[in-house]
C-alpha cells in the first residue's frame, strides 16, 4: 500500500531541520575554535612578552644595584686612602720629631756636663786642683755639645721646607680623593635616576627593544635612596650628623691605622738606651766622641705621633671623645744620664712638631723656620659644599629601623612596553590593525571583542647590602671602610610596591598592590 505523498513530505522536513542545526553548530564550533586559537596565540605572545619585560626589569634593577654597590665599595677603598694620608702625616711628623730631638739630645748632654762641671768645682778647693782642671774640661765638653746641637738644628732646618711640602701634598691628596668620590656620586646618582647612564641603556636596546625608560618618579626614589646611604647628603627621611662627629670617625680610624713606629716607636732599643732608627754616627758623637770617656746612656726614650684635637693631647689616647682631628702632632722625649770623671749629670730632651691651620708649632725653636700650617683639619666642611678643600669623606648613614634594612639602600625599576604589534604579517594572530572584531547579536545589537594584548608593565626591586666575607660576616654592621657591598633581587612589601607604583603614575595597580592577601 502506497503512503500518501503528504505523509512522505511531512517525514522529510524534520531531517532537513536537523541537518541545518548541525551546520549552524558546526559553524559555531569552528568560530569558537578560531577564537580560541587566536586567543591562545595572543595569550602565549603576551606571556612571552611579559616574561621578557619582567626579566628586563629585574636585570635593570640588579644592574643599577651593581652600579651603586660598586660606588659604595669605591667609597670604602677611597676612604681608606684618605685615612692613609693622615697616617702618612703622622709618620712624617714622627720622623721630623725624631730628627728635631737630635739637637735637643746634644743640649741634654750640655746640661749634664754643666752639672758635672759644678760637681767638679765643688770638689776643687782648697788644694785638689785636678778637680778644677776636670771642671774646666767638663765646661769645654759642654760647649762641644752646644756646638753640635746648633749643627743638628741647622740640618733639621734644611729639611723643613721639604717636610711642609710633603704635608701639603698629603692634605691635597685627601681633598683630591674626596673630589673623585663626589664625581662618582654624581655619576652613580644620574644612572640610578635615569636608568640609561653607565651603559644601562644597552639593556633595553639588546634585551627588550621598544620598552620604556625608567619612570622618572621611580628614578627619583632611587636617587634619594642612594643619597640617604651617605651621611651628609640631602635625604628626605633622615637628618645628617654633625661635621664634628664625622670628623671624629675618620680621626679614630686614622689613629687606629698607624704603623707601630708612628704609634709608639716600636723598634728595638740598643744597650745605650737609644732606638735603632738613629744613625750610628750620631750615637757615636753623643755618647762617645764628645765626652771621650765615662758611662753615658739614654733612659725612658719614647715617641709617638697622632691626629689630635690640640697638640697637648699628644700623650692622650687616640680614641677620645671630642677629638675632631684638628692637629697632626709628634713627640720625641727622653733623658740622658752621664757619668764622667768624678761626677755625674742628667738632662732631659723633648722635641715636638705639630701642623694645624693656625700655624702649628715646632720645638726646639732652633730647628724651626716658618710655619707648619699645611694641614687644614679633618672634615671641616659640610659634605655638600666640600670639594677642593675641607678633607671630607663618605660616611655611611646607618638606621636602627629593621624595616628600612638598617639603612642599606634599595633600587627600584618600573618599565612598560606596548605588547600590541598591529596585526599584518608580523603578528597575524592579532586579526587586524585594531586586534578586535565586531559581532552582531540580533536585537541585542553589536559587540566588540578584543583579542590582542595592550600595554604591559613590570616592577622590580634590588637591595644593595653589606656582607663581610668569612664566618659571622653578617654580624658586622654596614659601613664605608670595608668594600663588602653586594646586590641581590629582593621581594616587595605591599605598602612598598604601592608606593613605587604611585610614583610611577600607575594608581590602579597601586590599589591592587594594597589588596589583602595578594602575593607580590
Amino acid at each position: 500500500m502506497h503512503l500518501p505523498v503528504r505523509t512522505v513530505r511531512s517525514a522529510s522536513r524534520p531531517k532537513r531541520g536537523h541537518r541545518g542545526q548541525a551546520l549552524v553548530l558546526a559553524c559555531l564550533s569552528f568560530l569558537l575554535l578560531a577564537l580560541m586559537t587566536t586567543l591562545s596565540f595572543n595569550l602565549s605572545h603576551a606571556l612571552r612578552q611579559k616574561m621578557s619585560l619582567q626579566q628586563h626589569s629585574d636585570a635593570l634593577a640588579y644592574s643599577m644595584g651593581v652600579v651603586e654597590a660598586r660606588a659604595l665599595n669605591y667609597y670604602a677603598a677611597s676612604n681608606r686612602a684618605i685615612a692613609s694620608t693622615y697616617v702618612g702625616m703622622t709618620s712624617v711628623h714622627g720622623y721630623m720629631a725624631a730628627a728635631s730631638a737630635t739637637g735637643e739630645m746634644m743640649r741634654a748632654g750640655q746640661m749634664s756636663f754643666f752639672i758635672i762641671a759644678a760637681m767638679e768645682v765643688a770638689q776643687c778647693p782648697p788644694y785638689n786642683f785636678q778637680h778644677c782642671f776636670d771642671a774646666i774640661e767638663a765646661l769645654m765638653i759642654a760647649m762641644d755639645y752646644s756646638s753640635k746641637a746648633s749643627d743638628y738644628d741647622q740640618k733639621v732646618q734644611g729639611v723643613e721646607s721639604s717636610f711642609n711640602k710633603v704635608i701639603e701634598e698629603l692634605d691635597n691628596m685627601a681633598n683630591q680623593i674626596h673630589a673623585s668620590q663626589q664625581t662618582v656620586h654624581r655619576s652613580t646618582k644620574n644612572a640610578l635616576r635615569d636608568g640609561q647612564s653607565a651603559d644601562l641603556s644597552q639593556l633595553t636596546e639588546k634585551n627588550v627593544p621598544g620598552a620604556s625608560e625608567l619612570e622618572s618618579g621611580v628614578g627619583g626614589m632611587n636617587a634619594d635612596e642612594f643619597d640617604c646611604a651617605v651621611d651628609g647628603m640631602n635625604c628626605t627621611r633622615a637628618g645628617n650628623s654633625s661635621n664634628k662627629s664625622r670628623a671624629q670617625v675618620m680621626t679614630e680610624i686614622a689613629n687606629a691605622s698607624r704603623p707601630g713606629w708612628a704609634a709608639n716607636r716600636s723598634l728595638p732599643v740598643i744597650m745605650n738606651g737609644l732606638p735603632t732608627y738613629y744613625k750610628s754616627e750620631f750615637i757615636q758623637d753623643l755618647l762617645k766622641d764628645i765626652p771621650g770617656e765615662g758611662t753615658h746612656m739614654a733612659v725612658g726614650h719614647k715617641g709617638t705621633a697622632k691626629v689630635t684635637q690640640t697638640k697637648s693631647n699628644i700623650h692622650g689616647p687616640g680614641q677620645v671623645t671630642g677629638n675632631e682631628g684638628k692637629v697632626v702632632v709628634a713627640d720625641e722625649h727622653g733623658r740622658l744620664i752621664q757619668q764622667w770623671r768624678h761626677g755625674f749629670g742628667t738632662g732631659g730632651y723633648e722635641a715636638l712638631v705639630a701642623s694645624s691651620e693656625n700655624g702649628g708649632s715646632h720645638e726646639p725653636s732652633g730647628a724651626h723656620t716658618g710655619q707648619h700650617d699645611m694641614f687644614k683639619g679633618i672634615n671641616t666642611k659640610d659634605l655638600m659644599g666640600c670639594s677642593s678643600n675641607g678633607n671630607c669623606f663618605m660616611k655611611f648613614r646607618a638606621s636602627d629601623d629593621p624595616s628600612r634594612d638598617w639603612g642599606q639602600p634599595r633600587v627600584y625599576s618600573y618599565v612598560t612596553k606596548q605588547f600590541f604589534v598591529g596585526g599584518g604579517a608580523q603578528a597575524p594572530w592579532e586579526l587586524n590593525s585594531n586586534g578586535s572584531f565586531t559581532l552582531t547579536h540580533g536585537a541585542q545589537g553589536d559587540g566588540q571583542l578584543r583579542l590582542a594584548p595592550g600595554e604591559g608593565a613590570a616592577l622590580s626591586k634590588a637591595l644593595v647590602y653589606y656582607h663581610r666575607l668569612g664566618p659571622n660576616g653578617w654580624k658586622e654592621a654596614p659601613g664605608l671602610f670595608n668594600p663588602y657591598w653586594r646586590v641581590k633581587l629582593h621581594p616587595f612589601s605591599a605598602q612598598e610596591a604601592a608606593q613605587v607604583l604611585n610614583r610611577a603614575g600607575n594608581s590602579d595597580a597601586a590599589q591592587l598592590a594594597n589588596a589583602k592577601d595578594l602575593a607580590l
